[in-house]
């Protein structure tokens, strides 16, 4: 657990303290009393699943209410099936509302037959317009909806829920205070995401993200580097630096700093010793930052370099800020400064008024830049966002046989560059045992390529040379090249 403290005695207070996080320590040990009640009932700990939905800043976030719950006295687990379920969703798409509908059926049938079970719902998706309506009107067992500027509220939250019956709802329209010193449980005891700032200033005209997470904040570097200092003293090894636009970290401090300036305080911590960050929009992407990150020696090389699309007429509609050339210009500059970096993307199909024209475009970028691989998406209509109003919705048979075609250059493109690196020596950080065959450990290379080599658990959570034998596209076999280092 990333965070240590304890909040003694602050039960016993007769009014929670004003101040965070010690308020929420507060409602931790309010909490831990229900809990304490419920194992003197039925004989056990209550059962908590946190089911993440979303993005990395998501999963950090599941990470934190993690931590509180376990904090608060539950048992966590992976199973739907527990006496607190909380949804941590993510609107970027659709498919991920339908997805949240079709698991609250399956819980109302649960809930009827365990009736003290708690439903709470978190994340993105709360605050999207018309989505607490629903869930008021549809949706009553659910016990708890709050939504992303408001996370570190949940033990506050929670104990509301016990103390009064029906849903209880606190859904923020603007952002408050940073929150960040609370417990978080990590998924991985050698690796933490970090949140560096939260919130975006871009309007992407298909995004619905500043409308849901809210307006750029970025957190002060004292306490970035104070949490990284914790987390390497916990046995921390790899940081991943989490922004909806790192490139834009600290433009609205009092006291200015760059991401390349955080960066390089970072690199200082002794015991990290590697970081990532995610994710990088090319508009504001430094010349500061590319020679930091080729300078470094704990940077992975790796760059997320989302394009969406090749079409100068498309990104102009997508409100991007750049066009094709100024992305191409992007990424001979970086591979100038680093000739061995995995650049991966995102890019959307289909978007509104996409002409086959403009489609080709996208595949030619796709295959000068040959990206390592890519996140394709088939366009996603989400209402507030201006994209949805547009003319010329692609048909969707027409955005699909795109979708393959374009599927087929990324993996052509992103075999080429990962069978390159076959027989050669990559530190190689080993995260678990195989799931399907115990003889192996599954890790990541820097440039984030997935190897599966010979070894033993006594492994994970270090840092192994592996001669990389075979690629399979997208991840390689290998083999122990000496001792751990």
């Amino acid at each position: 657990m990333d965070q240590k403290t304890e909040f003694c005695g602050a039960g016993l207070q007769p009014q929670p303290p004003a101040q965070e996080p010690e308020r929420q320590y507060y409602f931790i040990e309010r909490c831990r009393r229900h809990t304490e009640e419920f194992e003197k009932r039925h004989g056990r700990k209550p059962k908590a699943c946190v089911f993440n939905m979303g993005c990395q800043m998501n999963a950090r976030d599941s990470e934190k209410l993690s931590g509180i719950l376990a904090s608060a006295g539950y048992e966590l687990s992976d199973s739907e099936e527990a006496d607190l379920v909380v949804y941590n969703t993510c609107t970027v798409r659709e498919n991920a509302n339908n997805k949240v509908w079709g698991r609250l059926g399956y819980l109302n049938a649960y809930k009827k037959k365990h009736p003290h079970m708690k439903i709470a719902l978190c994340g993105c998706m709360m605050q999207e317009p018309g989505v607490v309506r629903r869930l008021q009107e549809s949706y009553r067992f659910v016990d708890l909806v709050f939504g992303t500027h408001n996370i570190y509220k949940f033990a506050e939250l929670l104990d509301t829920a016990f103390e009064q019956d029906g849903m209880v709802v606190d859904i923020w329209e603007d952002a408050g205070e940073i929150v960040e010193d609370l417990p978080a449980e990590r998924k991985y005891p050698f690796k933490s995401g970090v949140n560096i700032m939260f919130g975006c200033d871009n309007f992407c005209s298909y995004c619905i993200v500043p409308y849901v997470r809210g307006r750029e904040r970025s957190r002060s570097p004292k306490d970035i580097i104070r949490e990284v200092g914790r987390l390497a003293a916990d046995g921390v090894v790899e940081v991943m630096l989490l922004g909806q636009n790192v490139n834009s970290y600290g433009k609205n401090l009092e006291e200015p700093v760059t991401f390349a300036e955080l960066l390089t305080e970072i690199e200082k911590v002794e015991g990290i010793e590697r970081i990532r960050f995610m994710t990088s929009h090319p508009k504001d992407l430094s010349d500061e930052l590319i020679r930091t990150m080729a300078r470094s020696k704990k940077i992975c090389r790796h760059l997320h370099l989302p394009l969406q699309s090749g079409s100068s007429r498309i990104l102009k509609a997508m409100n991007r800020h750049y066009d094709k050339e100024q992305y191409l210009s992007l990424v001979r500059k970086i591979r100038e400064e680093m000739p061995d970096i995995a650049l991966t993307t995102d890019i959307i199909v289909g978007f509104p008024g996409e002409t086959e024209e403009d489609f080709l475009e996208t595949v030619d970028v796709v295959k000068r830049v040959g990206f390592d691989s890519a996140f394709t998406f088939l366009y996603s209509k989400r209402t507030g966002t201006s994209a949805a109003s547009m003319e010329g919705q692609v048909p969707d048979g027409v955005a699909k046989e795109r979708f393959s075609r374009l599927l087929e250059e990324v993996q052509r493109a992103s075999s080429k560059r990962a069978g390159a690196l076959v027989g050669q020596v990559a530190p190689v950080l080993a995260e678990e045992v195989n799931e399907q065959d115990a003889s192996l450990v599954t890790g990541r290379m820097g440039n984030n390529y997935i190897v599966h080599f010979p070894g033993t658990k006594d492994l994970v959570g270090k840092i192994v040379p592996v001669r990389l034998r075979e690629c399979k596209g997208f991840y390689f076999y290998g083999e122990a090249a000496c001792t751990h280092i």
